[in-house]
């Protein structure tokens, strides 16, 4: 790898854009983004599945091809410059359209007609998209919606990959959240839920002392609501007596609760509601003091919306205002 600590030229000698056109193919930019990832050669070889010297022999060509350096090796490994920056930012650009071209392309292909990809974390799944997504199918019976659950940074990637064209989650997890345009929905509480014969069920008022003494379920680490918990045991001095369960699973969580007596969970107050009503699980009467980050609407920067993803979020925005009326 040749790229130095610091760009050796203050003034690079950039290559045409018809240099450009001729040299550099897509999987040159996927590799770009590979290193910026992962932050080594051999770390995005591993990726990419080739060899470390192939990376490094690809970076050097490119940069010869551009005129001008994008990495520079750091103690921390290697580092976009201002460059790389730049041209890594456009790299995911076009790779994100690339792939929204080829979900156009295949759904046209099965005779779908118009095809919206729709993502969502579980509490905005309850409060909002699912009444939104009905209403939007009076309203244009013909779109078919891809709607998927996941985590904010999994939705994200989707996004960023360009294999959903909105998700409703949060932008706090993302590495680079510049890439993505917020538009604020809710802000998001949080309810401990237990089963409805669990031993604290029925209690008139429970500490999270007292809770922290059976197992929970826990999203993992990195996760809003993990965060929000582990503030709130920190805030108070209370630690939690037994190894937690992980899932990011909704329904996984619903599900080991219902079935068992002693677990515990933290979930978004809409999605806790949704199961009570059903009787299949209980709150706790457990104040979470700490506030929960928001969510809302996210698409790719600088991406051009289609109308009917519009629509969809006019849908979005409807439901949430009728829900802030009560």
């Amino acid at each position: 790898m040749e790229s130095p600590e610091k760009p050796a030229q203050e003034n690079p000698q950039l290559a045409t854009l018809h240099a450009v056109n001729s040299r550099l193919k897509f999987r040159h930019f996927k590799l770009l983004i590979a290193v910026q990832d992962m932050g080594s050669a051999h770390q995005a070889a591993t990726l990419l599945h080739m060899s470390q010297p192939g990376v490094s022999k690809a970076l050097k060509e490119i940069e010869e091809t551009l005129g001008t350096v994008l990495f520079a090796r750091t103690p921390q490994g290697l580092v976009a410059t201002d460059m790389g920056q730049c041209v890594i930012r456009h790299a995911r650009l076009m790779l994100s359209s690339l792939a929204h071209m080829h979900n156009e392309m295949a759904a046209l292909s099965r005779a779908a007609g118009v095809r919206i990809s729709v993502g969502t974390i579980a509490g905005a799944l309850a409060a909002v998209v699912a009444d939104a997504l009905l209403r939007f199918q009076k309203q244009h019976p013909d779109v078919v919606v891809d709607l998927h659950e996941g985590t904010s940074a999994d939705l994200l990637e989707g996004l960023q990959s360009g294999t959903l064209d909105i998700a409703l989650c949060r932008t706090s997890v993302a590495t680079q959240s510049e890439l993505f345009h917020f538009e604020w929905l809710s802000d998001e509480e949080a309810s401990v839920v237990v089963s409805p014969v669990h031993p604290l069920a029925f209690r008139e008022q429970v500490t999270l002392q007292e809770a922290a003494q059976y197992p929970w379920i826990l999203f993992p680490g990195h996760m809003p609501l993990r965060t929000l918990l582990e503030r709130e045991a920190a805030s108070l001095n209370v630690s939690f007596h037994r190894k937690p369960i992980e899932t990011s699973s909704t329904f996984a969580t619903a599900l080991l609760l219902n079935k068992s007596p002693d677990l515990v969970a933290l979930m978004s107050r809409e999605t806790q509601e949704f199961f009570e009503k059903t009787g299949s699980l209980r709150r706790l009467n457990l104040a979470i003091r700490s506030s929960a980050e928001p969510y809302g609407m996210v698409v790719r920067q600088g991406v051009q919306t289609p109308a009917i993803v519009g629509s969809f979020k006019e849908c979005i925005k409807a439901q949430a205002r009728q829900i802030r009326a009560y």
